[in-house]
């Protein structure tokens, strides 16, 4: 199980000889890894394979791919996946402009041509017919068709697809099918260890570490509601939040409800409950 910390601090990457791709980070994300995530991801991207992160929401698999694009210095296209997501918002389409009708590429489109890191995250809140697409670049053909254009792009040597999804969540609801996920190196993400997690909300919002200790030791009790009907537990992300407005002045028991409770249910009968663990922790 991969389990996400963060660096202490970030440092400049020398300028890459093509800065013109704005999507290129110029600047290390903070990131430390804690198992062999790095080198796989690594030797996926040297073998051409691609790759599925799994792992609960706010857990640091985005924040993974961004490093891992700026440690293998290639551009990052991410792309937000969602229900009304087709084809043609990842392909491209024609555009009709003052001179005439013009294709445009799409971000995949893009990322084949560009050799980039192409990062759908949540891909299965896409459509299948969407998802679909994707399957001739993650087998030895690495090819793109275009059938608008009647072109067949060759995925640059560089090209990797990278996707993310939360299987907790998504197996109430929907899953990718097994066709698709076969078509990925899978690496799971979870969220740290108590003492690492204190860590990572301290170097992340500048708390002290009896603010960070005590707001990670209210989430492991938060974390427990799942089994109450808590549909999402609190993520890392979610604490580095609330850990940032009590750092800026914000009143503890404010800042909990505004980025801890409310985030996570309008159920009464939750939000009393946590409501109350933040009380017993917070005396």
């Amino acid at each position: 199980m991969v389990q996400l910390t963060l660096s202490k601090s970030p440092e400049p990457r020398a300028p890459s000889q093509d800065e013109s791709q704005p999507w290129r980070l110029a600047a290390e994300p903070w990131y430390d890894p804690t198992a062999d995530e790095v080198t796989l991801f690594e030797q996926c991207h040297a073998q051409q394979l691609a790759v599925l992160l799994k792992g609960p929401t706010g857990c640091g698999k985005t924040r993974f791919v961004e490093h891992m694009a700026w440690r293998l210095d290639r551009p990052l296209i991410t792309i937000a996946c969602h229900d009304d997501l087709t084809a043609s918002d990842l392909i491209g389409r024609f555009l009709i402009g003052h001179t005439g009708t013009h294709w445009v590429d799409g971000p995949l489109t893009r990322a084949v041509r560009e050799g980039a890191i192409c990062y759908l995250d949540e891909v299965v809140e896409a459509r299948q017919d969407t998802i679909v697409v994707l399957h001739p670049l993650t087998d030895y053909r690495r090819i793109l068709p275009l059938d608008k254009t009647g072109e067949t792009l060759t995925a640059s040597p560089h090209f990797q697809l990278v996707v993310s999804y939360n299987p907790g969540y998504q197996r109430m609801l929907k899953d990718l099918k097994p066709s698709t996920r076969q078509r990925f190196v899978a690496l799971d993400f979870d969220f740290p260890p108590a003492e690492r997690e204190t860590l990572i909300v301290m170097r992340e919002s500048g708390a002290d570490h009896a603010t960070a200790h005590a707001l990670v030791s209210l989430c492991q009790r938060l974390r427990t509601l799942h089994d109450r009907g808590l549909a999402e537990v609190p993520s890392t992300r979610l604490l580095i939040a609330t850990a940032r407005l009590i750092v800026s002045g914000i009143a503890v028991q404010s800042a909990c409800q505004a980025a801890l409770i409310s985030p996570l249910s309008d159920d009464p009968a939750l939000v009393g409950a946590m409501r109350d663990l933040v009380a017993l922790t917070f005396v």
